[in-house]
């Protein structure tokens, strides 16, 4: 087992990491022995008492800088937001998961925003973690055909990329797929989803694969395509009967959006 100044000093070669209490007893004790359990909660009290480890939540720490030890808790969870969402993906989700939805959407239109919550499709993960007033929402998709459920990871899996947010890479929907997603979500203000469909379709309509549309469409997102197509209308004539012709394709009925504002 290290002794503390040991600890204290491989720590400091390792400034704006973020360790959770697992990392850390990793580091104090590698032959992981059960039996110093409470000297390894002994030790990171010290750690945290003399400022060498920040704590940001329970079980979640950082090694400061001395910008960071003038900075409280809030400030500090959103300069290493970033780094602590890709650091709760890994560790549930390995490279099994895309950042779904708006978030994605905003990451294509060049907005790296820490967003309120932040959705994970995940192939076998359904968890919520709370970052102060941040939430990551890990879920998995599942598709109902012919009596049978099925898990649409491995299925959407292909329609990801790969960002780069704070040098650190993410992997999201594609901006096909994203804005599928998003088109059916609603736990926010109508007004404000359909003015960023609006807004994605003006400006990305040229570059859309219209083939990937089809793809998607074979699964769970007809009211999706049939939200599309209405805000496509005055936008796009292509896309609006290529989401016309999604919807054919797979059985879905034609639903005008009109009441609600389109």
């Amino acid at each position: 087992m290290l002794d503390f100044y040991k600890i204290v000093k491989i720590l400091w070669k390792k400034w704006w990491n973020i360790f959770f209490k697992q990392n850390i007893f990793e580091l104090i004790d590698p032959e992981k022995k059960e039996k110093y359990s409470s000297k390894v909660d002994k030790i990171i009290y010290r750690l945290k008492a003399e400022w060498y480890i920040f704590s940001l939540k329970a079980w979640v720490y950082i090694v400061p800088n001395e910008e960071d030890k003038q900075m409280n808790k809030i400030e500090l969870i959103d300069k290493y937001y970033m780094k602590l969402a890709k650091k709760y993906i890994t560790f549930y989700a390995g490279s099994h998961y895309y950042i779904s939805g708006i978030k994605a959407l905003e990451i294509h239109n060049r907005d790296f925003s820490i967003p309120e919550k932040l959705y994970v499709v995940t192939r076998n993960v359904n968890k919520k973690i709370t970052l102060g007033s941040y939430e990551i929402i890990f879920k998995t998709l599942k598709w109902k055909h012919q009596g049978k459920s099925y898990n649409l990871y491995a299925k959407f899996e292909n329609f990801t990329t790969t960002k780069k947010i704070e040098n650190i890479d993410f992997k999201l929907a594609n901006i096909e797929l994203a804005l599928v997603e998003w088109a059916i979500l609603t736990d926010i203000e109508e007004s404000l989803k359909i003015r960023l469909l609006t807004k994605m379709i003006k400006k990305y309509g040229s570059i859309f694969d219209g083939q990937i549309f089809y793809e998607i469409g074979k699964y769970k997102y007809i009211m999706s395509f049939n939200r599309l197509k209405e805000i496509a209308k005055k936008q796009d004539e292509w896309l609006y009967l290529l989401f016309l012709d999604v919807i054919k394709k797979n059985g879905g009925l034609f639903i005008g959006e009109g009441l609600r504002g389109f």
